[in-house]
């Protein structure tokens, strides 16, 4: 798997190359766990399936790997309000799209919001470009969490 892994993986290498990074089976096991669900992970859970593929790996290696991969921007950091820092890999090919989310804080359900109306976007892009004009700030992602209630828990 982690031959496969690096055979595909080319869109999150030049980041560990441009900081002098290695590119090692842990930091593949952990990206490839993340690439093969479209959960919003713990390191808990990560660690859970990462455990699973290679029985050397620690926790503190999960958290130490996801931290790295937040700050390489190859990993997005999230916190739902459950007390759990959550995480999902940014620009996964074959994955996910751009989205939001819907938060229950009830029953802690995530809704990926991914069916944008037209208005929407026209009305993200022109916030994005009076934000980035006004604090001379170059925007190059977002993520908008929107908190509720779900059908089942209202």
């Amino acid at each position: 798997m982690v031959y496969l892994l690096r055979k595909r993986g080319a869109w999150w290498q030049d980041r560990f190359h441009d900081i002098g990074a290695r590119i090692t089976a842990p930091r593949e096991i952990v990206i490839a766990v993340l690439q093969e669900t479209d959960d919003h992970m713990s390191a808990s859970d990560v660690y859970i399936r990462a455990h699973k593929i290679n029985p050397s790996i620690g926790l503190t290696t999960v958290y130490r790997t996801l931290d790295m991969l937040t700050q390489l921007g190859i990993v997005q950091k999230f916190d739902f309000g459950d007390g759990k820092a959550r995480f999902e890999l940014v620009n996964n090919p074959g994955g996910k799209k751009h989205h939001h989310h819907l938060i229950c804080m009830n029953c802690k359900t995530i809704v990926d919001y991914t069916e944008f109306l037209d208005e929407e976007l026209e009305f993200i892009n022109k916030t994005q470009e009076k934000l980035s004009k006004k604090y001379n700030f170059k925007i190059t992602d977002h993520a908008i969490s929107f908190y509720g209630y779900c059908d089942q828990c209202r």
